[in-house]
C-alpha cells in the first residue's frame, strides 16, 4: 500500500483545487466554529491538513501572524505557497504525517478538516492524540470537522471512519470537553453532498 505522502502527492499532482471533492471557496463553517472558540488576531493556530485549503488565506487576513499549516503532502503545500504570493513568507510550514514525528511551538487552537477521520488504525489515532496533547495549550481548543455517521464511508479511494460529536469526544477521552457541535452539508464541486460534523473540543485546564 503506498504511504499516506505518496496517496496525496498523487492526489494534489493529478488534479485541481476544484477537482477534489472537500474544495471549499470560502472555509466560513471552520471559521465560525474557531471565532466561537475565541479566536483574536493574537491567537496561534494550526491547520491540520491544511495543504492548499483557503483557510490560511482567511486566517492571514483576518492580521493573524501565528498560523502554522501541516500537511503530508509536499505538492499540496507548494500549491498553497504559490497561491499566497508574497505572503507565503507569513505562516510555518510542516512537511509531515500528523501521526508522524513533528513539532511546533504550543498553539491556541488546533484546526483539522477531514484528516481525523482518514485514520482507522487505533495506533495512528494514539499517535494524533498525543501530538495534540503536546501541542495544544491547557484551556485550547479544537476544531474537528469529520464524515457525520450518514456521511460517505470513503474519501478519495480510502475507507474514513465516521463521527458524531459525541462519539468524537469520547474517542479524543477526559482530557477534553465537547463545547459546540455544528452539522454541516458541504457540496462539492460537482454537486454531490456530503454529511459532516464540526465539533469544538476545549482542553480541560
Amino acid at each position: 500500500m503506498p504511504s499516506r505522502a505518496t496517496h496525496w502527492n498523487q492526489v494534489h499532482t493529478t488534479k485541481t483545487d476544484r477537482e477534489v471533492s472537500w474544495f471549499e471557496a470560502s472555509p466560513d463553517v471552520s471559521l465560525q466554529m474557531l471565532h466561537d472558540a475565541g479566536m483574536t488576531a493574537d491567537s496561534c493556530v494550526l491547520d491540520v491538513g491544511g495543504g492548499d485549503s483557503r483557510l490560511v488565506d482567511a486566517l492571514l487576513a483576518e492580521g493573524l501572524r501565528c498560523v502554522t499549516v501541516l500537511d503530508v503532502s509536499g505538492a499540496a503545500l507548494v500549491r498553497a505557497r504559490a497561491r499566497l504570493g508574497g505572503s507565503a513568507s507569513l505562516p510555518t510550514w510542516i512537511e509531515a504525517d500528523v501521526t508522524g514525528p513533528w513539532t511546533t511551538p504550543a498553539v491556541d487552537l488546533w484546526h483539522d478538516r477531514a484528516v481525523f477521520h482518514f485514520l482507522a488504525e487505533a495506533e495512528d489515532r494514539a499517535r494524533y492524540k498525543a501530538h495534540l496533547l503536546d501541542t495544544l495549550s491547557s484551556g485550547g481548543s479544537a476544531i474537528i470537522a469529520t464524515f457525520a455517521p450518514d456521511g460517505p464511508t470513503a474519501c478519495s479511494g480510502l475507507p474514513v471512519q465516521r463521527y458524531s460529536p459525541e462519539s468524537l469526544a469520547h474517542e479524543l477521552g477526559p482530557a477534553f470537553e465537547l463545547r459546540g457541535a455544528r452539522a454541516h452539508v458541504h457540496t462539492t464541486p460537482w454537486g454531490s453532498a456530503q454529511s459532516f460534523q464540526y465539533s469544538w473540543l476545549q482542553r480541560r485546564r
